[in-house]
This record gives structure tokens, C-alpha cells and sequence, in this order.
């Protein structure tokens, strides 16, 4: 088996371990810890492992189960929001789009956050970043889009009680917010870095640059510099 086609063996075979992994977490009590009208939910760590072994397409695509699942509770499936109920009723399609469309992006961007981080620092500093990013922009994205496509709505108006936008955002995500960008950190960490181990990581690429800045003595020899790394 040539390495093309282990590589790609990988990548299905992940693909298909955190989509089920997702759909677990989202059917059972597992990715989900329901608290008033928000959930602390760690349906976020998936993504973010996605986006760490798959780059960001892997990130979108596991964001799209996630968003998916959470538009469903919604309308009774695999769970209720008690929210999400109400947003459907005010308007079904930009319950969707506040859904769905928040934890894509979240997907596709910590793809290139982790491989931003890793190149000014480490693998194991990436996983930590990539891990609060994940739950950090879920919550920034979620409520964006609630504000945006709700705000004018009377139970929006009512929750905010007349108070500012980002007070009411910080208040009203409150504790929750912060037990998932924690629980994030560190169990995204956690397993990517054992995924890391495992060789399910693609490695860091090698640029030009890289290269040139890395055999520093071997020009010194030839008595040439390397304007680039000046």
C-alpha cells in the first residue's frame, strides 16, 4: 500500500470515527448539558479535532454534522431546545441559518488556526489554541447570529431587557461560555496530541523559507547568506 493510499485510508477512517463520534454526542446526554434556554454543549471538541488531523474542509464538514444536529433539536430530533423551539416558531429558515451556518465557519477557521499556530510555535500549542478557539468562536458566532437574525424578535427584546448588545451577549452565555472553552482546551488537546503521536496529524509543512533559514552553517561554509532569514 503506497503512501498516497494510506493517507487517504486515514482520512476516512476519521472522517467516519468523528462523524460518529457527533452523532453520539448529539443524541445522547453526552453533548449536551442543558441549562435554561443554553446548553453547555462539547459538540465543539469534534469539530476542532476535524479541523486538527483534517485541515479546514475537514473542520466545515464536521461543523456541518454539528450544525445539522443542533437545527434538528429544534424541531424535537435527537433532543429539544427550548430556544432553538421558540426560534423556530418566530422564523424556520433563519433558525437554520443561526444553527448551521455559525459552527461551518467555526469549522473552516480553526482549520487555519491551527496550522497559523503551529508555524509561529508548536503542535502541542496549536492543539491548546485550536481547542479554545473551538468553543470561543462557536459562542461568538452563535449569539452574532442570534442578534443579527432575532434581535428585532419580542422574546430577544424581552431576554435583553434594553440592555447593551455585548452586555446582554456576556451575560446571557455567562458561566457556559466559559466551562466549554475550558472543557475544550483541554480534551481538544488532549486527543490531538495523542492523534499526533499516532501519526493522524498531518505534519507541518516545510516552506522554501524554512528550508533556507534551517542549514544557516551550510551557507557559512560557502561563504553566501541568506537574505531571506535576515
Amino acid at each position: 500500500m503506497n503512501t498516497n493510499t494510506r493517507t487517504h485510508t486515514s482520512k476516512l477512517v476519521l472522517i467516519g470515527l468523528i462523524t460518529a463520534v457527533l452523532l453520539l454526542m448529539a443524541y445522547t446526554p453526552l453533548g449536551y448539558l442543558n441549562i435554561g434556554p443554553l446548553a453547555i454543549t462539547f459538540n465543539m471538541i469534534p469539530v476542532a479535532i476535524a479541523a486538527i488531523t483534517l485541515g479546514p474542509a475537514g473542520g466545515a464538514a464536521a461543523g456541518a454534522i454539528f450544525g445539522m444536529t443542533s437545527f434538528l433539536q429544534c424541531i424535537g430530533i435527537g433532543g429539544t431546545s427550548a430556544m432553538g423551539v421558540i426560534l423556530f416558531d418566530i422564523n424556520p429558515f433563519f433558525a437554520f441559518l443561526q444553527r448551521f451556518v455559525p459552527r461551518v465557519l467555526d469549522g473552516f477557521l480553526l482549520g487555519y488556526i491551527f496550522r497559523g499556530v503551529r508555524r509561529l510555535s508548536n503542535t502541542s500549542a496549536a492543539c491548546l489554541v485550536t481547542g479554545f478557539f473551538s468553543a470561543f468562536l462557536n459562542t461568538a458566532f452563535f449569539m452574532a447570529a442570534l442578534v443579527l437574525l432575532f434581535g428585532g424578535s419580542a422574546y430577544i427584546q424581552e431576554l435583553m431587557g434594553g440592555q447593551n448588545v455585548l452586555v446582554f451577549i456576556c451575560g446571557f452565555v455567562g458561566i457556559n461560555a466559559v466551562c466549554e472553552m475550558a472543557a475544550s482546551t483541554v480534551i481538544t488537546a488532549a486527543v490531538a496530541m495523542a492523534l499526533h503521536k499516532a501519526h493522524f496529524v498531518p505534519a507541518a509543512r516545510v516552506t522554501p523559507l524554512t528550508q533556507s533559514c534551517a542549514r544557516p552553517l551550510a551557507a557559512s561554509h560557502t561563504g553566501g547568506t541568506h537574505d531571506s532569514c535576515r
